[in-house]
């Protein structure tokens, strides 16, 4: 069954997120992943570099099936948080105006629109949508995304993750309608040389800090499983910005700011993870980090 709520495995002891295909089991009410075996092995080897097989094929009375297949692992809707806060906020909104002017609420709602606040949530929901359906397209060639992520213990969430063969990209949505991203860099001889990311006159280098941010949860999160050896790279991905006809995109503290399609380009090039492995960390970040 597709479970409702988030589980663990009873055999591999793996986090199941919730949306996943699942075996339930009602008489110990407890859950396990559709690959693992029902007489698990003793031990299974871990995976020693990013290239290494993942552990052995299992098999039961019906058959063989290789350990490595995996099940079906729930990607997550893009932007769906987002578009969430705002229709909260927007039912909040019209429910106090209603409240406060019984008799001339529904003028007063006609007349004016959300604040800027308000609206910037359905702007950041679109952009993620949009760039989600685009990662979505790469789904059959080597590319495993997941969408719109929540990082545990906060309120906080990853926009996306894609899984390739050059590693693991930590992808953040943004949406600045005719505005060009840009790099100012002070100082360098004589002063600390600093860099930040002007998005039209707007200091956005907030940006890359919450890029940066999102990069070392989800390496630590493949540090805990013995995957370190797996690049970990972030990328600002801005939709609708004002870039330029010829380049334009670069880089501020090690997170690439581009546009969907140059962002995209990177995820099909060739690298040292194999499509096994790269399965293997698409299953492991979905546990980590369920959707939001």
């Amino acid at each position: 069954m597709r479970l409702r709520y988030a589980g663990r495995c009873r055999i591999c002891a793996c986090e199941i997120s919730a949306g996943t295909m699942a075996v339930y089991e009602r008489e110990t009410k407890t859950v396990a992943c559709l690959e693992c075996p029902a007489d698990p092995p003793a031990a299974a080897p871990m995976i020693a570099s990013t290239t290494a097989a993942l552990p052995p094929e299992a098999t039961t009375a019906a058959g063989s099936k290789p350990r490595s297949e995996q099940s079906a692992v729930f990607t997550g809707i893009a932007g769906a948080s987002a578009q969430r806060e705002y229709d909260r906020r927007k039912d909040k909104r019209e429910a106090r105006i209603l409240d406060d002017h019984p008799y001339v609420g529904k003028f007063i709602l006609t007349l004016s629109d959300d604040p800027q606040s308000t609206r910037a949530w359905a702007t950041g929901a679109r952009g993620e949508e949009v760039l989600g359906q685009r990662l979505d397209r790469l789904t059959g060639r080597g590319v495993h995304v997941l969408h719109d992520r929540r990082i545990p213990r906060t309120r906080a969430n990853i926009d996306h993750i894609a899984v390739c063969p050059s590693g693991v990209f930590v992808i953040d949505a943004k949406k600045y309608q005719g505005r060009r991203p840009s790099l100012r860099v002070d100082g360098g001889l004589f002063r600390p040389r600093t860099e930040k990311l002007m998005v039209g006159s707007r200091d956005c280098t907030k940006l890359v800090d919450g890029a940066r941010k999102q990069i070392d949860l989800v390496r630590s999160a493949l540090e805990d499983a013995d995957l370190e050896g797996i690049p970990v790279r972030g990328v600002l991905c801005f939709v609708d910005a004002d870039w330029p006809l010829f380049g334009g995109d670069f880089t501020s503290d090690g997170v690439q700011v581009s546009w969907p399609k140059k962002a995209l380009e990177n995820l099909l090039k060739p690298g040292p993870v194999s499509d096994e492995t790269a399965r293997h960390v698409h299953r492991l970040l979905a546990s980590s980090f369920p959707p939001a």
